[in-house]
Order: structure tokens, then C-alpha cells, then sequence
């Protein structure tokens, strides 16, 4: 089952439990899967239903940045509790010591193949650690990623 039908069916249960919140939260990751859907003219896939996600949850960070600013608590309570709703769909963290070990055998793999890596290779370096941890099925924060490769290239 892909994770779009996963989604409408637990939206379904929602409206069966008459879980408001829960349901409000689950229409509008549904909503946002249908307008990638209807952008690019074809269904979408797993993977681009996950960037969808991440997107979401990044909003909603944002969010929850401004309303905690704004002195609106319980707006922020309520984008946190579809953060926690949203995260359910999301592919398992990757774990600091999981990503460390990706960013160190990426970086010797590219030097094994003779590339001689410096900061200036960044870009590159960060594509390919982006391609390993989404092909291990984990997800990861591209900030804290960033910073691990900036680190391996470094030293």
C-alpha cells in the first residue's frame, strides 16, 4: 500500500472515531499530496510524498517559531500536535552515530574513486550522502547533515 492510499484510508478512520484534530491534520496532508499531483500531471510516488511531508513539517517548525514569538501558545500547540500527526507517515530519523557513519563512508568512497575532496566540494559530497541515506530508507535534518560533511571535509 503507498503511503497516499495509507493516508486516506487512516483520514477515513479519522472521520469514523471522530477524531477532529486528528482528521483537520490528515485533510490537509491530503490536500497538499494533491496538489503535487495535480503539478506534475501524474500520481505521486513514495519518495515525493515524503518531500511533501517534509515540507509540512518544516512549516510547521516555522510556525510554531512564530506564534511561540508571537505569544500565541496555543496556536504553537496545535502546529506541534500536527507535527506529531504528519511525523507518523515519515520514514524512521536517522540517529547521529547512523549519520555520522553514512557522512565518513561516503566521503572515503569518493576519495577511494580518487576525487580529492575539499570544502569547495560540498554540494557534491552532500548529493551523494543525500542519495545514501534516502536509498538506507531513513530521513534526516539537512542542517545537521550539512554540518557532519562540513566536518569530514574539514578534517
Amino acid at each position: 500500500m503507498s503511503l497516499v492510499e495509507k493516508i486516506h484510508e487512516d483520514m477515513v478512520g479519522a472521520m469514523k472515531q471522530r477524531a477532529v484534530d486528528r482528521l483537520s491534520t490528515l485533510r490537509m496532508v491530503k490536500a497538499a499530496l494533491k496538489n503535487k499531483e495535480i503539478d506534475q500531471r501524474s500520481p505521486v510516488t513514495d519518495a515525493q510524498a515524503v518531500q511533501v511531508l517534509t515540507t509540512l513539517i518544516k512549516q510547521r517548525k516555522d510556525s510554531i517559531e512564530q506564534f511561540t514569538k508571537g505569544n500565541r501558545p496555543e496556536l504553537a500547540e496545535k502546529e506541534a500536535a500536527e507535527i506529531v500527526v504528519i511525523e507518523e507517515y515519515m520514514p524512521k530519523a536517522a540517529g547521529d552515530e547512523e549519520l555520522r557513519q553514512l557522512v565518513t563512508s561516503t566521503v572515503a568512497d569518493l576519495r577511494a574513486q580518487g576525487a580529492s575532496l575539499g570544502p569547495k566540494d560540498m554540494g557534491s559530497v552532500m548529493k551523494a550522502v543525500q542519495t545514501k541515506i534516502q536509498a538506507s530508507g531513513l530521513r534526516a535534518d539537512g542542517r545537521l547533515v550539512s554540518e557532519m560533511v562540513k566536518s569530514a571535509l574539514a578534517g
